[in-house]
């Protein structure tokens, strides 16, 4: 009688199984091949809505077209798929930071659909962190699939972020680096070759399905001495408009978590808002990548006046698509943003300057887009080879180099965390490789328990007690009551006068020289805060108790050596 047929995996599947690098290889070009599928998915989805919807946008009622986007972008997501409205970014590192890159399936299509919902309506948001957030759960989930371990799932975490990023932008460096710089926070080794790989594929899937294309094209810029002194003034607008930007999202979304509507109603209010505001200025709705390509090559007609007005309104139009509910990232509206804050820069130079023979206004344009992104992520690098990739610029790289950098040093200065990473920061979850927070993470009170404590019973007179002080090797001890309760702790230090005077032993009780006000630790606390607390009491000792029942102690120095062995076991890890 034949056996039952058994799928049984190709030898050469062993063989890469058995190389932890060639493994991370090809299953990062797989992560990098679907997310390109995704990433020019959501383009070509983008593409047809806004087609389908332009003719309506000649209606006085167009304004309600972001309204009822942002309203089924936000019930998609909350009723449908369960998941809150956010930026997905800072959801992606989270995961990445605290759960090994764990992230559910549906996570790998559900900003997709919303996003598209959002943008395709008006809403002035990008695709970008939408499919960052795609990419990094069809990454984790492949990991998932294929049984890999948290450090090989967090690596395909952020191949899935990098193909992303290379396929929507056709710019297979920054999506590297956006990867390495944003989503991991470090430049482990292990790591990039795998993302780098990753990156390719997906920028080639971009090319083999859309056509090889860099997004904005331009002319030869003839950059002299004083468009780059220039530059330091560009590097500072930027910087405060990226701040600008930064709170406006912030302020909107706390007054409208403030706001007891649906949430879903909230999103159609921000909608509504940013319909009226394109009513009048356009250029604001939808990604606007169609102004950027007509101030880069010279055609956009408006004024000085017009232009900086054009600046507040895109910040206020994005601060209402986001901060209200409305799904959607934030490069798409930093390089536009950037796009006019250069342009208005420029022809204000011009204006008091006119003598001056300044560089042509494209250049100036695809500055600002490095400063704006350079500033709001505060990442240098990733600003810097976006825009030299996404424009072909590469003889601007020296002024990119100073914009970039001057705009992230002031905006640190003034928001000492990005925009990705500031809620994160703000509630104590943003846990990067290698820091103290990240290690201690990984430890949990039941791990530090120390067993060897004599419990005494508060009704044991002073005698008994002495001969138990002569059994043990520790100088504190737990109390109960005749129930098993914790009632509080004796400390050597606190009873020794007592220990010395024999009169004292037949007259006084342990319940009378126990502490009953004693900080005590349940196994559920986090141990960072566990420590935080010992810190601020000047506590070397904690018992632990549940349901008012003594499991042990926990003390200074065996959390520091639990520590000191887990940083050597994710040292080990970071440097394979």
């Amino acid at each position: 009688m034949r056996s039952p047929i058994s799928w049984r995996p190709p030898a050469t599947w062993h063989f890469f199984r058995s190389d932890d690098r060639l493994l991370l290889i090809l299953a990062g070009a797989i992560v990098g091949i679907c997310s390109g599928v995704a990433a020019v998915a959501l383009n070509q989805s983008l593409i047809a809505v806004l087609g389908y919807l332009r003719p309506y946008r000649a209606y006085w009622w167009a304004f309600v077209l972001p309204a009822v986007g942002a309203a089924l972008s936000s019930l998609f997501l909350n009723k449908i798929m369960r998941e809150g409205a956010g930026h997905g970014v800072p959801e992606v590192i989270y995961s990445v930071s605290r759960y090994g890159g764990l992230m559910r399936f549906r996570s790998s299509f559900s900003r997709l659909i919303s996003s598209c919902l959002t943008i395709g309506s008006g809403g002035s948001a990008g695709p970008e962190a939408p499919i960052v957030m795609s990419g990094s759960a069809i990454g984790s989930n492949i990991a998932r699939l294929l049984g890999l371990n948290d450090r090989q799932r967090v690596t395909l975490v952020g191949c899935g972020a990098a193909g992303a990023i290379s396929a929507i932008f056709n710019a297979p460096i920054a999506g590297l680096i956006f990867a390495m710089e944003i989503i991991l926070g470090e430049w482990a080794a292990s790591n990039l070759i795998p993302i780098a790989i990753a990156a390719v594929a997906g920028t080639e899937i971009s090319h083999l399905l859309q056509g090889k294309q860099i997004p904005f094209s331009h002319h030869h810029f003839n950059i002299g001495a004083v468009d780059i002194v220039a530059c330091i003034g560009l590097a500072v607008f930027t910087a405060l408009a990226s701040i600008m930007l930064t709170r406006a999202i912030r302020t909107i979304h706390h007054q409208a978590d403030g706001i007891q509507l649906p949430s879903w109603l909230k999103a159609a209010g921000g909608g509504c808002a940013v319909g009226l505001i394109g009513l009048y200025l356009p250029m604001v709705l939808g990604e606007g990548y169609h102004a950027i390509r007509e101030m880069m090559e010279g055609r956009f007609a408006p004024g000085i006046g017009l232009v900086f007005l054009a600046v507040l309104a895109k910040i206020m139009a994005t601060a209402l698509t986001l901060g209200s509910g409305g799904s959607g990232g934030i490069f798409a509206p930093c390089l536009v943003i950037g796009s006019f804050a250069g342009l208005t820069y420029h022809r204000a130079l011009a204006y008091l300057w006119p003598g001056v023979d300044w560089v042509q206004e494209g250049c100036f344009v695809l500055l600002g887009m490095a400063g704006l992104v350079s500033g709001i992520l505060q990442a240098p690098l990733t600003g810097i080879f976006l825009i030299v990739e996404i424009t072909g610029g590469y003889e601007v790289i020296l002024p990119l180099i100073i914009v970039s950098a001057i705009s992230t040093t002031i905006c640190h200065y003034m928001e000492p965390a990005s925009f990705y990473l500031k809620d994160l920061v703000e509630k104590g979850q943003l846990m990067r490789p290698g820091t103290d927070a990240r290690v201690l993470a990984d430890l949990e009170v039941h791990e530090l328990l120390e067993t060897d404590c004599i419990t005494v019973h508060t009704d044991m007179l002073l005698r008994d007690f002495v001969d138990i002080v002569k059994q043990s090797r520790r100088n504190l001890f737990p109390v109960e009551d005749q129930s098993g309760q914790f009632q509080g702790m004796i400390y050597m230090d606190d009873i020794r006068p007592y220990l010395f005077d024999p009169l004292m032993y037949d007259a006084v009780l342990v319940g009378q020289l126990m502490n009953p006000r004693v900080e005590t630790v349940s196994p559920d606390d986090d141990v960072v805060e566990v420590l935080e607390r010992m810190d601020a009491e000047g506590l070397f000792n904690m018992p632990v108790v549940a349901n008012h029942r003594f499991r042990g102690m926990i003390s200074k120095s065996t959390l520091l050596d639990q520590y000191r062995k887990e940083l050597m076991v994710q040292t080990y890890h970071l440097n394979r």
